[in-house]
């Protein structure tokens, strides 16, 4: 039996699978690495915990699996979005990585309108200038340590770091040069305008190779370190939705997927780039080939429930959290929630708002706050969902990934407020899956991604929505789309409150 292994650079830990030809998860390992938050509105990591706990994961993979080396005929990767890595001239880490979900840089993004024009950025990278993105990090590397930039003499994305590691090679690929705001999109290549607008070498900028290309193999010293064969081969792999997406099956025209990890995606797949979402959704290249996708974005989705867990019910696991949420009825008892914990950016592109509980009398319990979470963060992508279908996009089958896939009630919570069908797989890996059908049709296991996706994905379940709950839910989500205007000065004057 033939192997590939995926491996998913996620924000709290790495999660790396081996997949066989059929498509069967053989073995699975998780590694951890801390969040460093220095202040409020900052979110790094040390690049360095990535790859230590990456080379841990594969040899615990290889130690403890029941597969020769050889066998493990490719990998490849999927990795958070946006995070910068700055590189010296020897490809020394400069500085801890600045991650996706950051919010120091709301300057240089008026810095980039300036310079680029809001209308002109939008032609080129078919995304407007949000703090997560990682062209503003590169301008507050230069704006506020100007000897670290100095120094700069490339940047890659997370996973790109990791791979450099395990290969030796450097580069990116298209699904995460997307998210930087230094790729004209279209023509898949770094956009030497807006670099030269804003005074960035564009020898900065990395190589470009496609999601699904061999960029190496890996090196001596890390199959001697993990135990892999130094034959297997090294995919570049794609950004965590990207890969999202294919680990889902959205792979053509119709397809939408939601994704509820510690932020949540809704995402669906484009043939080409030439729609025109005005800025209201991002749009990026897609890791399958010549395609790209559309996506509206929740910061704060999984990582709502986490917060709340760990602050109001610190010691429960999410099975029990979640355990009483079936016997409260819909609307919580009259209890509203907003995942803005961390701001907001899809529809809006706003760092300054701040979650809220609206509602709350002296009858609500635990449970009751639970619901509303699940609720709320459904309610938010379901914005999302609202500006696809005014666009004029059909959404009526939507396959549910991440840790929203993981509760039933959750399940049928987002069939009715999406109001279509929700589809769970049987073995739902996510970007992990993802990153490993790269490597097995790079590996030229299948003829297309498509051929790859119908064996190794399986539906388990599938979850229709109940009219009443609909009508139900309507009604809640125009009160919860209220909140927003009406809160949105209050957080922005409590904003100097805050350390």
């Amino acid at each position: 039996m033939k192997y590939v292994i995926g491996v998913d650079l996620g924000t709290s830990a790495v999660k790396i699978l081996l997949v066989n030809q059929n498509g069967q998860v053989a073995r699975e390992v998780s590694k951890p690495y801390p969040l460093i938050q220095e202040k409020a509105g900052y979110s790094e990591q040390n690049p360095e915990d990535w790859v230590d706990q990456t080379v841990a994961g594969l040899s615990d993979l290889l130690k403890y699996g029941d597969c020769n080396p050889e066998d493990i005929e490719g990998l490849s990767f999927s990795g958070q979005m946006h995070g910068l890595v700055l590189l010296d001239e020897n490809n020394q880490v400069l500085r801890n990585a600045i991650l996706w979900n950051d919010t120091r840089t709301t300057s240089e993004c008026q810095e980039i309108y300036a310079g680029v024009g809001k209308e002109r950025l939008l032609q080129i990278t078919k995304n407007p200038a949000l703090e997560g993105f990682t062209l503003p990090k590169i301008l507050w590397v230069k704006n506020n340590e100007p000897d670290v930039y100095r120094k700069a003499k490339t940047f890659v994305l997370p996973k790109d770091y990791v791979r450099y590691r395990l290969t030796g090679k450097l580069h990116t690929e298209y699904s995460d040069a997307a998210g930087t705001l230094l790729l004209d999109i279209t023509e898949k290549k770094w956009s030497n305008e807006i670099c030269g607008l804003l005074g960035i070498d564009d020898k900065f900028c990395p190589p470009l190779t496609e999601s699904y290309e061999e960029v190496g193999t890996i090196t001596p010293q890390i199959a001697k370190v993990t135990g892999l064969s130094t034959l297997t081969r090294v995919f570049a792999g794609g950004a965590d939705n990207a890969c999202g997406a294919i680990g889902a099956g959205i792979l053509q025209d119709g397809k939408s997927m939601v994704s509820i990890g510690t932020s949540g995606v809704f995402l669906s797949y484009e043939p080409d780039g030439n729609k025109n979402f005005a800025g209201k959704v991002h749009y990026f290249n897609h890791s399958a080939p010549d395609s790209y996708y559309t996506m509206g974005v929740t910061l704060a989705a999984g990582y709502s429930l986490s917060w709340f867990k760990n602050v109001f019910a610190k010691g429960a696991g999410f099975d029990e959290l979640l355990a009483d949420v079936d016997q409260v009825p819909i609307g919580s008892n009259g209890l509203l929630f907003t995942p803005y914990i961390v701001g907001e950016r899809t529809p809006h592109v706003d760092a300054n708002i701040r979650g809220s509980f609206i509602g709350m009398d002296s009858s609500h319990q635990l449970k009751h706050f639970v619901r509303a979470v699940l609720e709320g963060i459904t309610f938010s992508l379901n914005e999302s969902v609202e500006i696809f279908r005014e666009h004029g996009k059909k959404i009526d089958t939507i396959v549910s990934i991440g840790g929203g896939a993981k509760n039933e009630t959750w399940l049928q919570i987002q069939a009715d407020i999406f109001n279509a069908r929700i589809v769970k797989l049987s073995s739902e890996q996510g970007p992990g899956m993802g990153a490993a059908m790269l490597a097995a049709y790079g590996c030229g296991w299948f003829a297309t991604l498509q051929e790859c996706g119908d064996q190794f994905l399986k539906v388990d379940k599938v979850y229709d929505p109940i009219e009443e709950n609909v009508e139900k839910y309507k009604n809640l989500f125009n009160l919860y789309k209220i909140i927003y205007p009406a809160t949105a000065l209050l957080n922005k004057e409590l904003m100097e409150y805050r350390n």
